[in-house]
């Protein structure tokens, strides 16, 4: 299922706190000033940190087409995801998962909305 920075950013606004913003000079979305997940435009992926390394072997060796790293990104927990390829229901869980990890504890407690 081929999906957009405008399908993410769609489904990351229903988590509360999460705001449109800038990093590296591309789109992304933030809670507060930290990243949840930002557009890489040359190749038109979807940069989603908070995946430990062990989790972006599985991910990128499950679904290459969709998960992969580079060089760049070795020591970083992040995985990259093709969004000509990804569907919502293969990021979902992963934006989901950072939001928690990154938000504060009256944005989690309020749920989405």
């Amino acid at each position: 299922m081929r999906m957009t920075w405008d399908d993410v950013v769609a489904f990351a606004l229903t988590f509360p706190e999460v705001a449109p913003s800038t990093s590296y000079g591309e789109p992304s979305l933030k809670v507060g000033k930290k990243m949840l997940a930002r557009l890489r435009e040359k190749d038109n992926s979807v940069v989603l940190p908070g995946v430990p390394s062990e989790e972006r072997e599985m991910l990128s060796e499950s679904a290459p087409d969709i998960f992969f790293y580079e060089p760049h990104y070795q020591d970083y927990a992040i995985v990259l995801a093709r969004l000509d390829i990804a569907g919502l229901d293969d990021i979902a869980g992963l934006i989901e998962r950072r939001w928690r990890a990154i938000a504060p504890k009256r944005a989690i407690a309020a749920g989405r909305g």
